[in-house]
C-alpha cells in the first residue's frame, strides 16, 4: 500500500518538473530550461514539447510540415516559424525527418 501511495505522488511531481522547464530527455525530445530539441522521423510522428503536441506531417521540396494544435506551418533548414504557443527553428530537414529546436513564445 505504501508503494502505491508513493507512486501516486511521484507522477504529478514529475509532470510539474517537466512543465517548470527543468532538464529532461525522452525518446526523441531533449529539454533544458524552456528550450527543447526534437527529431521526428516518419510522417505522422509526434512529440510532446513543453506541454504541446507537435506532429510531423512530412517534407516536400526541402520543407517540413508541422502542426501544433490547430496551427500548421512549414519550414526549411535554418528557418524559424511560430506554431501555436511554440517558436520552432528547423535545424535539419531530410526526406523523412526533421530536427528542430522549440521554445515557448
Amino acid at each position: 500500500m505504501t508503494t502505491l501511495r508513493a507512486a501516486r505522488f511521484a507522477v504529478p511531481l514529475l509532470a510539474a518538473v517537466a512543465v517548470a522547464g527543468c532538464s529532461f530527455t525522452s525518446n526523441n525530445v531533449s529539454c533544458s530550461g524552456n528550450e527543447c530539441t526534437a527529431t521526428l522521423t516518419g510522417e505522422g510522428s509526434e512529440a510532446s514539447i513543453l506541454g504541446n503536441s507537435l506532429v510531423f506531417a512530412g517534407t516536400q521540396d526541402g520543407r517540413a510540415t508541422l502542426s501544433v494544435g490547430d496551427a500548421e506551418v512549414s519550414c526549411a533548414a535554418g528557418e524559424s516559424v511560430t506554431a501555436g504557443p511554440l517558436s520552432l527553428t528547423c535545424t535539419t530537414v531530410e526526406d523523412d525527418s526533421v530536427e528542430l529546436t522549440a521554445s515557448l513564445g
